[in-house]
C-alpha cells in the first residue's frame, strides 16, 4: 500500500513538473544550450558595397560577386577579388567571366581585419579606345 501511494505521488509530481515546463504558445522558451553549434552564415558583397565594412564570425563565408559593365563599345572587366590578409580571409574559389564579371568565395579563418580588393579596367571593342584608368573596389572585413 505504501509503495502504491509513493508511486502515485511521484507520478503526480512528475506530471506537475511537465505541465510547468511545457512551452506555452506566445511565451518565450528556455535559452539554447550554451554548447549549441552556431550555423555559419554567408555575407554577399557586390559592386554597390565598395568602401563598406562588414563584420563576420570565424567560419562564416564572404562571397564577392562583381558585375562587369558595357558602355559605348567598351567593357569594364574586373580582376579576381583577393584578400590582403590571407590568415584572416582564405580564398577558396575565384574566377572571372567573359562579360567582365568576377567572383570569389572567402572563409573567415582567423580573427582580425582584412580587405578584399578587385580592380576594374577597360577592354575596348575593335574600333574603340579605352581611357587609361584602373578603378579599385575595396571592402573591409572584420572577423571576430
Amino acid at each position: 500500500m505504501k509503495t502504491a501511494t509513493r508511486l502515485t505521488a511521484s507520478l503526480a509530481l512528475g506530471m506537475a513538473l511537465a505541465a510547468t515546463t511545457a512551452a506555452v504558445p506566445g511565451e518565450a522558451t528556455a535559452a539554447p544550450h550554451p554548447h549549441q553549434i552556431r550555423v555559419a552564415r554567408t555575407v554577399t558583397l557586390t559592386n554597390a558595397d565598395d568602401g563598406r565594412t562588414v563584420t563576420v564570425a570565424r567560419g562564416d563565408t564572404v562571397t564577392v560577386k562583381l558585375t562587369g559593365i558595357r558602355d559605348q563599345g567598351v567593357r569594364w572587366a574586373w580582376s579576381e577579388p583577393a584578400a590582403t590578409a590571407p590568415g584572416v580571409l582564405r580564398r577558396s574559389r575565384s574566377g572571372t567571366s567573359p562579360d567582365g564579371g568576377a567572383s570569389a568565395v572567402f572563409r573567415a579563418a582567423g580573427r582580425g581585419t582584412g580587405d578584399v580588393t578587385a580592380y576594374r579596367r577597360c577592354v575596348a571593342a575593335p574600333g574603340h579606345v579605352c581611357p587609361r584608368i584602373v578603378i579599385r573596389w575595396r571592402a573591409a572585413v572584420v572577423v571576430k
